[in-house]
């Protein structure tokens, strides 16, 4: 189904220099007026359940989940030939804990997490975010950094049971959800999006990225 667009919500985010960082897109110019950000504004197939999703190789994939477990339990079941696609800051969090100062793991992690996906892209290889959070603005870093490569990208939302859903993260993912459900997934960049929840998680069985097979 193709999904019509709807002009994206107005955000302001401002940081003091010294906050600057993470995954805000705001980024001065040398004049020091801030930069007007790209428009990744697309169109967006909202995707049925199927056993196999197949994305075009060097895409952006972000899983989301209000449950870290879920997402990374749903990662390793369908990604088992591109397990070195799967990025996400819990992963390098672990690598660096005991190796780098405690205070300095967030953001070293962050750094880490964009020089390898940043390097992916480059190399024309597939990216899969195992996102840490459900905000938009962690998807709009990640969106923006596939759009300066010309990548498709592509959302999966799993869901779980309301009892693991904090009561944070709550509002963040009931307006994921409205804006999954509507298409309003393409005004922040996404071509595709998938809403997984109960059996259906488990219906898919692999994600893989392969080219669209060749008419015969």
């Amino acid at each position: 189904m193709e999904c019509m667009t709807n002009p994206p919500p107005t955000r302001s985010v401002k940081f003091s220099d010294d906050e600057r960082g993470g995954w805000s897109s705001d980024r001065p110019r040398r004049d020091g007026a801030p930069s007007r950000p790209a428009d990744v504004t697309v169109r967006c197939h909202v995707l049925s359940p199927t056993d196999r999703m197949r994305y075009t190789p060097g895409s952006l994939v972000m899983i989301l989940s209000p449950a870290a477990a879920e997402r990374d339990r749903f990662a390793r079941r369908t990604l088992l030939e591109d397990q070195a696609a799967v990025l996400g800051l819990d992963k390098v969090r672990g690598l660096l804990a005991g190796r780098v100062p405690e205070e300095q793991v967030e953001e070293r992690a962050v750094q880490l997490l964009d020089a390898a996906a940043h390097k992916r892209f480059e190399a024309g290889e597939s990216v899969v975010i195992a996102a840490d959070t459900l905000e938009w603005e962690e998807r709009d870093h990640w969106v923006r950094m596939a759009a300066q490569f010309r990548r498709p990208r592509h959302a999966i939302l799993i869901e779980v049971a309301r009892d693991q859903v904090s009561d944070d993260d709550r509002p963040a993912l009931n307006e994921l959800r409205r804006r999954l459900d509507s298409g309003e997934l393409g005004d922040e960049g996404f071509h595709t999006a998938l809403r997984l929840s109960g059996p259906t998680i488990g219906e898919l069985k692999r994600i893989v990225f392969r080219p669209p097979p060749r008419d015969e």
